[in-house]
């Protein structure tokens, strides 16, 4: 375990490497990367919140940093073996046989949070993390026989449900993505163009996001056999219902829109997933459990547009304070 190191952020901003020894994928050796805001003259936080990104991506989102401490929580965020600070050239991008291999990193930095902040610890997770945590908080609570050890709540943000796509897709598709998937598991497999979404994001394209184009390429990155074989059984196992021990708040937009190309109209779509699946399969993470649909949002609802961004950011708000109280509410605040 390494210490605490300078990140690519900048000043305010640490990181700390996080050894996994060798690939059980055969990839060489492996580690995760935990990454720390520093708390600001002022800030003293009372709460610790811990965010993992989604495929082709890595964490770069300050402002939602700024606004969990903002509220007096402390902000770590996990980039997992093979992805942004964590990818290495003889790294297949992202690539795991298995969503449950993300439990060591997942529960060293839970333990990394806890140990430094004393405190239960709000997970937040975008996309494929929004899959990979509930998977691993239901592993958890089965094991251990707790529910929610350690951890307060769970803010989802678009999470990867289902596989989008034509009906076949999810039926003779997947089989043949799970036969092929075992022979062939790092083999490419052949997609429509992309970079639509990518470049609504990108300053240097449509958007108004900076990020690391080699860790968060605009078109993403090649999609193999072997990884998507263990996302459709990671999405079968969250089908047949989870009980992650926790409250938890599901934000998505209110509409799909994929193209191959970009238009404005992407900006205010998801234009990665189908909102319809996300919304269909959020009662099998069990407990209680709140979606918030966003009007406008894109696929990641925090680097929306300003508008549909303001509303997601709203809901969080109202959610930390009046249905999981991980906040005090505004008349429970103390005078000035």
């Amino acid at each position: 375990m390494s210490s605490w190191q300078p990140d690519v952020l900048g000043p305010g901003y640490e990181q700390r490497r996080i050894d996994l020894g060798p690939d059980p994928d055969g990839e060489g050796t492996i580690d995760a990367t935990l990454v720390r805001r520093l708390p600001r003259e002022g800030e003293s936080p009372t709460g610790a919140v811990l965010y993992v990104h989604g495929f082709s991506d890595y964490f770069f989102q300050t402002a939602l940093a700024d606004f969990f401490a903002e509220r007096g929580m402390a902000f770590y965020a996990l980039d997992l073996r093979k992805c942004g600070r964590s990818l290495r050239p003889s790294h297949t991008a992202h690539y795991v046989s298995d969503l449950a291999m993300y439990d060591e990193e997942l529960d060293q930095a839970l333990a990394i949070v806890r140990e430094e902040t004393g405190a239960d610890v709000l997970l937040a997770a975008h996309s494929t993390g929004g899959l990979i945590l509930p998977l691993w908080l239901d592993r958890r609570r089965r094991a251990s026989g707790v529910r929610g050890e350690g951890v307060a709540g769970l803010v989802l943000n678009s999470p990867w449900f289902d596989l989008q796509g034509a009906p076949y897709l999810r039926t003779v598709g997947t089989e043949a993505i799970k036969v092929i998937g075992r022979v062939r598991p790092t083999g490419v497999i052949k997609l429509p163009p992309g970079g639509a979404y990518g470049s609504s994001l990108a300053a240097s394209h449509n958007g108004e996001w900076e990020f690391n184009t080699a860790w968060k390429p605009i078109a993403g990155f090649p999609v193999t056999f072997g990884w998507l074989r263990a996302i459709r059984v990671g999405h079968a196992r969250l089908h047949r219902g989870l009980d992650i021990g926790v409250p938890a708040l599901v934000l998505r937009s209110t509409r799909t829109h994929f193209a191959a190309a970009y238009s404005e109209e992407i900006d205010a779509a998801d234009g990665v997933l189908d909102v319809r699946q996300i919304a269909r399969w959020c009662g099998c993470l069990g407990g209680d459990t709140r979606v918030v649909p966003i009007e406008g949002a894109r696929h990641d609802v925090f680097l929306s547009l300003e508008a549909p961004r303001r509303r997601a950011y709203e809901a969080v708000d109202a959610w930390l304070r009046h249905d999981a109280a991980l906040l005090p509410r505004p008349t429970e605040l103390a005078p000035e």
